[in-house]
């Protein structure tokens, strides 16, 4: 009796092990991909448009690259950097992923960057706009835009329209700061003024009672950034309190006029000139192609997240090809510097020196085009990089 228990002991034990030697060769042939974004929540538009578009470049491209199955864990952070972080941790220790991608805003992404660093593996940041981003992880890489990019030629066309006093309306966090400093610089630069400034909370903001301030202040336009996702509620308050009957028109970065939620804002959004990375409306038969796929699949048009969320899966999968489906993550991130491919929304590329997106920027305007909403484009400003990088 006692040695059979014995070797039954022994055969577990050699089960277990063998097992247990067994796993890492297993692993090596799956490359998981840690996608952290708000499902829920404010932002939870802007998580909805990453994940489909991610689903969407699957289903086209397949899911195995380089002889590595491609596995996504999807993982719901309400955009509360804490969450974001926890995430994260569990995503690389626990499910012992190969890149984490996401990030739906900066604080999100700034919360992973330490992480990224210590693990080793790509960050691929798909939304989160502030231009400092890229410089807390040298494994930090973007797909999606920086608000300098946009902010600067909102404001020096601002000037070259006749546009002489603007109030802007800011959320009041990173990306709503780079928004405003950026548009400030080139718009007062021009010789324009500043008649009001208001920067609202970004959790649940309330946009009445600034809009009142800014009627009252009588200017040419509003200058307004607020994150994807919560246009559609602004420019519904905008309508309530009258705006769109004063005559001041809406200008900005395309945050506040997202192609997601565009069609549903009414004609007040009719007229309002934004500058931005993408519109559904961009003419290329690869954008046409893009909208038409995903909109069979998701039963909506895409807007300027889905397009990031979709390149940045087209970055790593283009990384894994170069490395051979070697997963280190110093060469998938030395393979994605200068990085170019024909996106939906044109050219871009990867900046080597700053991993950060290097792209065309479309001034745009809020056009009915058989019977829906679009932003039209009408002029174009070819391979933007970031202009607000840390001066070294």
């Amino acid at each position: 009796m006692y040695n059979r228990r014995k070797m039954l002991l022994w055969a577990a034990t050699t089960v277990s092990v063998a097992g247990f030697c067994a796993m890492p060769a297993s692993a090596q042939e799956t490359v998981k991909i840690g996608l952290i974004v708000p499902m829920t929540g404010g932002q939870a538009s802007t998580g909805k448009q990453i994940d489909n578009a991610v689903k969407l470049y699957m289903q086209q491209k397949g899911d195995t690259v380089a002889g590595k199955k491609i596995e996504v864990i999807l993982k719901d952070d309400a955009a509360v950097p804490d969450n974001t972080k926890r995430l994260a941790q569990e995503l690389i220790v626990n499910d012992k992923v190969n890149f984490i991608a996401g990030f739906g805003v900066t604080p999100a992404a700034l919360a992973a960057a330490p992480l990224a660093t210590q693990a080793k593996i790509p960050e691929v940041v798909m939304a989160a706009g502030t231009s400092i981003i890229t410089e807390r992880s040298p494994y930090i890489v973007r797909t999606s835009f920086t608000l300098a990019q946009s902010s600067t030629i909102i404001g020096d066309w601002a000037i070259k329209n006749g546009i002489k006093k603007v109030a802007t309306l800011t959320s009041d966090y990173a990306p709503g700061n780079d928004a405003l400093t950026f548009f400030k610089q080139h718009f007062t630069a021009g010789g324009g003024e500043v008649v009001e400034e208001v920067k609202v909370p970004l959790a649940n903001p309330d946009f009445a009672p600034f809009l009142q301030r800014m009627k009252d202040a009588k200017p040419d336009a509003m200058f307004v950034f607020v994150p994807a996702g919560q246009g559609g509620n602004f420019m519904k308050q905008y309508a309530e309190r009258g705006l769109d009957k004063s005559g001041i028109k809406v200008i900005g970065p395309g945050d506040v006029m997202d192609d997601d939620l565009l069609n549903n804002m009414g004609d007040a959004a009719l007229g309002a000139v934004t500058a931005h990375l993408y519109s559904a409306a961009h003419p290329s038969q690869m954008n046409k192609d893009f909208v038409a796929a995903y909109k069979k699949a998701f039963g909506n048009r895409p807007g300027f997240m889905a397009v990031s969320g979709y390149d940045g899966m087209h970055l790593i999968y283009e990384a894994l090809k170069k490395t051979g489906g070697d997963t280190n993550g110093d060469k998938l991130v030395e393979a994605m510097k200068g990085m170019k491919w024909e996106s939906p929304r044109g050219p871009i590329s990867i900046d080597p020196e700053t991993r950060d997106i290097v792209q065309n920027i479309y001034i745009r305007k809020v056009e009915k085009v058989d019977g829906e909403l679009y932003n039209v484009e009408f002029a174009t400003f070819e391979a933007v990089k970031d202009s607000g990088k840390t001066k070294k």
